[in-house]
């Protein structure tokens, strides 16, 4: 029998720092509900908005799998591997923080706000050793498509991470219908509407609502406006 969870937008843990505006699908920092801790092994999904030339100072991370979609502007990371790069809209960054990272993400404009999604993943092994990942892809290739972007392996399409997850983006046309099959069985979808309006397996959803999926093999979307979505699919650990 086909389990569902709905996380209304409006449902979300919300604080306002000034320099960030954050909304979190999960329990995190300050906010905290115990009905919302983790998807499977998806254990945060943040929607952020931070202001000009502002950041996140250095901080540590373990054992955890991050995965962030700028949607709007340009994030500037530094890293205690080396990395010092600027991740943009249409890029994803996948880290692998394993045995331990410190990091830091600005905005890069002095004048933009950007926004983005960051998403942490309980990896399936512990204590790998740490690694980052950076690329672009291209937006029309997710026109009435889903585009997969993260994958469990390297040989794989999109990046990769340590956990059998894959994600997918689409860009869906008002009227669009597709079937996605999930990849391993016992798997979940948490699927998160950036933008739009879509119906997936029978539930309305509008703009920055989720909707958690288990037990089932697939799932029926259709696009009830022009509709950006984000599918998560993970283990449900």
């Amino acid at each position: 029998m086909e389990k569902t969870v709905l996380h209304k937008a409006n449902t979300r843990g919300h604080a306002n720092h000034g320099w960030l505006n954050a909304h979190h699908s999960f329990s995190f920092a300050n906010y905290y509900d115990p009905t919302r801790i983790q998807f499977g092994a998806l254990r945060v999904l943040n929607d952020d908005i931070v202001a000009p030339a502002q950041g996140f100072g250095r901080h540590p991370h373990d054992n955890m799998e991050i995965v962030t979609i700028p949607l709007e502007g340009a994030l500037e990371h530094q890293d205690s591997m080396g990395h010092k790069e600027v991740i943009k809209s249409g890029d994803i960054q996948v880290m692998s923080a394993g045995t331990g990272i410190t990091h830091s993400e600005y905005n890069a404009s002095s004048d933009k706000y950007v926004k983005l999604l960051q998403i942490w993943v309980f990896p399936k092994v512990k204590n790998v050793t740490p690694r980052y990942g950076q690329t672009s892809f291209r937006k029309e290739d997710r026109i009435n498509k889903l585009q997969q972007i993260v994958s469990p392996g390297p040989t794989d399409e999109g990046m990769w991470i340590h956990q059998d997850a894959w994600f997918h983006l689409g860009s869906l046309q008002k009227g669009f219908q597709i079937d996605h099959q999930i990849k391993k069985s016992g798997n979940g979808v948490y699927a998160f509407v950036i933008e739009g309006d879509v119906t997936i397996n029978g539930v309305s959803l509008n703009r920055r609502d989720a909707l958690g999926i288990s037990d089932t093999d697939k799932l029926s979307i259709t696009a009830d406006s022009e509709a950006e979505l984000l599918l998560i699919e993970v283990p449900m650990i």
